[in-house]
């Protein structure tokens, strides 16, 4: 692996650290007695800057480049961090430190998802994109993890998670600063725009990637919510008192399928390793409609395996058959990521009007889907077929 590639793992670490907008929801509650309706608004400014911001990003880093837009999404995080370890002092200051941190990680993702592809070795973009998510995941795992440190063994204030985060912004944006890049491309490829970036939905091949993110992303969230819900209803296993190994469980598994992922790719094409993990994943979301709770609590772990490498794999996979249109297909597969916030709604319809068993039947289907895709995209004389097509 080449250092170069060190910067952009911490910019990774650095996205991780706006997935803490679900732990401060319950923190921030106690913290400014604010009722759970205006709690909610909490990921909600989080998640809205991926929707507003990826694609105009994904223009502008057409023009100024990725390694500028990657400092700029640090320098953005930074200056929220610094707000709120200064002059956290009411609920609105929080909300503009989630908006700047939200904001931060949708700039991070448009440019740090493609740049891994500059400072990679030739055939290793998939694995390292696919490393990339696991130190997210790493940094995600800061959210629901320092303040019960602090608060337990430290005797600290939650809210030092704020300085802590502002350091390692600060120690990434050094490092990056100081990032030789050549940016790879097509030669004689137009300026990126916001018609040119729309118009890519017009190739089948972006439709169904990006179609592909947006489901990927809206069923990760169905199931790392759902869940603990499951176990607790189905199975009577009290989440409470397990703490976040209850909770986490999905999550832990992501990290590790992350991880494992990236080291499985040395040997095992992308395209190969896209369709195995399809599998794996509805292998252990079926697992949760079987009423044993053995099996149920096996299902979430390998489920966990299955969901972990989806979304780099269609990212590296799309990136590297259109270089040319590199950042129009960055801004267009982040935005998806506000799937988020749709799937997780529908599935809390179904579950109202029936049951936590029946509201996994849409990340089933998304699944369903994203196996298809899989196939679809998963062979190159396939892919270009579609391009040819589109």
């Amino acid at each position: 692996m080449k250092i170069r590639t060190y910067p952009v793992f911490l910019a990774f670490l650095c996205m991780g650290f706006a997935d803490a907008v679900g732990p401060f929801v319950s923190l921030a509650k106690a913290q400014f007695s604010i009722s759970t309706a205006l709690a909610s608004l909490i990921p909600f400014v989080g998640f809205i800057m991926f929707g507003l911001l990826s694609i105009p990003v994904g223009i502008y880093q057409d023009k100024k480049g990725k390694k500028f837009i990657l400092m700029s999404g640090l320098a953005v995080g930074l200056a929220g961090m610094a707000v709120a370890s200064l002059a956290l002092n009411s609920f609105l200051v929080f909300l503009v430190t989630i908006l700047m941190l939200g904001a931060s990680a949708a700039i991070l993702q448009v440019a740090g998802n493609p740049i891994m592809r500059d400072v990679s070795p030739e055939g290793k973009y998939s694995r390292n994109l696919s490393l990339g998510q696991f130190v997210k995941a790493i940094g995600s795992l800061t959210g629901p993890v320092i303040p019960v440190v602090a608060a337990r063994w430290l005797g600290l204030d939650w809210r030092v998670i704020f300085p802590l985060y502002a350091a390692g912004m600060l120690i990434t944006l050094i490092a990056v600063s100081g990032l030789k890049v050549e940016e790879k491309g097509q030669p004689g490829s137009s300026p990126a725009s916001l018609r040119s970036s729309l118009a890519l939905l017009k190739n089948g091949f972006v439709a169904v990637a990006v179609l592909g993110i947006f489901l990927y992303v809206g069923a990760e969230v169905c199931v790392s919510a759902g869940t603990p819900l499951l176990l607790k209803d189905n199975f009577a296993i009290d989440i409470e008192r397990l703490g976040l190994l209850g909770t986490g469980l999905f999550f832990t598994t992501l990290t590790i399928g992350r991880f494992s992922g990236g080291v499985i790719m040395n040997w095992l094409s992308p395209q190969k390793t896209f369709i195995g993990t399809c599998f794996l994943s509805l292998a252990g979301l079926a697992g949760l409609f079987v009423h044993d709770r053995t099996v149920a609590v096996v299902s979430v772990f390998i489920a966990g395996l299955g969901f972990a490498n989806i979304f780099p794999l269609i990212f590296s996979i799309a990136v590297d058959r259109m270089p040319e249109n590199t950042n129009a297909l960055s801004g267009l597969m982040v935005t998806a990521i506000a799937g988020g916030a749709i799937l997780p709604l529908i599935m809390g319809l179904i579950t109202d009007r029936f049951d936590i068993s029946a509201g996994f039947l849409v990340p089933l289907a998304a699944l369903l889907y994203i196996t298809w895709v899989a196939f679809k995209i998963g062979g190159k004389r396939e892919t270009l077929k579609m391009k040819e097509q589109a």
